[in-house]
């Protein structure tokens, strides 16, 4: 049997890691400017992370949700207080995906409506309810299509008022930072206007912070920074660390009943052990501190470089809009300098590094950026 051919993949396996460090199997050291796409949080094989799922996973590595399970209570209590949402709820599940398709249904149950606000060229997973509220035909089956979901304009606040007003909609749903669209912000005075809007409008506000959340832009969720609370918040990648872990935390406004929501692995013992592991690590170590700092360290030295059109994101989230002329850019940074960095379409250069990500690892990064535009 042949695995199904679905990825576009670089002839680099990476065999070992060691905070933003990784290595393949002929010994090469590479940077890694990518984190497996906003996955790694704290660092590859972090101590503290390795000893605890060695321990845990010596007891017992998983049991169904059909038994009391102390972690998950140990976690959601540390998650609330580190995130700053401890009145609300926490649902576990194993992705991003998953957790936005929850999301979603809870607002549909809440409300009793069908429609669902969403933005244009969002990007919310590729399961069935997610993929609907993604802004991407390529993705988009026919067994996908739905009349349910209208697409506004990300910062049209005009537009979306508009839809919202109608009085018909379940759910907005937003990404803190649009991630696969080429880090694409949305303006506080947006975000605000939009949370207004669902509230004349009974409609709840979910806040998709999957690939920007867990400290990745200086603040635990990037929603944060505009001064909001969301109605539910999604979270996954760097919960976990490389665990798959997700989950969906809930208003206690929104009324759950037994048997609306439901899943197999979801909040199981080792997923529960990375997730408590990583918001250690994360508060011992200061990384959303680390992220900010180190971030505008990053687009500071890099602003002025001929070769970048426009510079967007915050903390450890950037954007590196490319000019014409550097479509290889990327392929360079990782076969001539051995750095590892994301990409969104032909000329967005994204960096999604591990927070641990300091000021010596940012100065290689420049260095050889700045050697390949010269």
């Amino acid at each position: 049997m042949n695995l199904l051919n679905v990825y576009d993949k670089w002839p680099v396996e990476p065999v070992k890691g060691l905070g933003c460090r990784l290595w393949d199997a002929g010994g090469n050291e590479y940077l890694d400017f990518y984190g497996g796409h906003a996955v790694i949080s704290i660092g590859h094989c972090h101590p503290v992370y390795v000893k605890m799922m060695k321990e845990q996973l010596g007891k017992l590595g998983f049991y169904s949700n059909a038994v009391q399970n102390t972690l998950q209570n140990c976690l959601a209590e540390r998650l609330g207080d580190m995130c700053g949402y401890p009145d609300y709820s926490l649902f576990l599940c194993n992705s991003g995906a998953e957790a936005n398709e929850n999301a979603l249904k809870l607002a549909s149950f809440h409300t009793g409506r069908k429609k669902v606000l969403a933005f244009g060229k969002a990007f919310h997973g590729r399961t069935s309810g997610a993929v609907s509220v993604t802004d991407n035909p390529k993705i988009r089956s026919p067994f996908n299509a739905t009349d349910n979901v209208v697409f506004v304009p990300l910062n049209d606040i005009e537009s979306a008022r508009k839809e919202l007003n109608t009085g018909n909609y379940a759910a907005a749903i937003v990404e803190g930072i649009q991630g696969v669209a080429g880090i694409r912000v949305p303006e506080s005075g947006f975000l605000q206007g939009l949370r207004n809007a669902c509230n004349l409008n009974d409609t709840l506000l979910i806040l998709d912070e999957v690939q920007s959340g867990y400290g990745r832009t200086g603040s635990f969720f990037a929603h944060q920074q505009s001064g909001i609370k969301a109605d539910m918040i999604t979270t996954a990648k760097g919960m976990g660390n490389g665990f798959p872990v997700g989950g969906v935390i809930v208003s206690p406004d929104i009324k759950v009943e037994k048997g609306m929501l439901g899943t197999t692995f979801g909040g199981n013992q080792l997923a529960c052990t990375a997730a408590i592991a990583v918001l250690k690590v994360m508060k011992e170590e200061n990384l959303m501190g680390n992220a900010k700092s180190t971030g505008e360290y990053l687009v500071s030295a890099l602003k002025g470089n001929h070769a970048i059109s426009e510079i967007r994101g915050r903390g450890l989230m950037i954007g590196l809009e490319i000019k014409e002329g550097y479509s290889d850019l990327r392929n360079r940074l990782l076969f001539e300098k051995h750095i590892f960095t994301g990409a969104s379409g032909k000329n967005v250069i994204r960096l999604l590094p591990p927070l641990c990500t300091g000021k010596k690892e940012a100065d290689i990064f420049i260095k050889s950026f700045n050697e390949l535009t010269k």
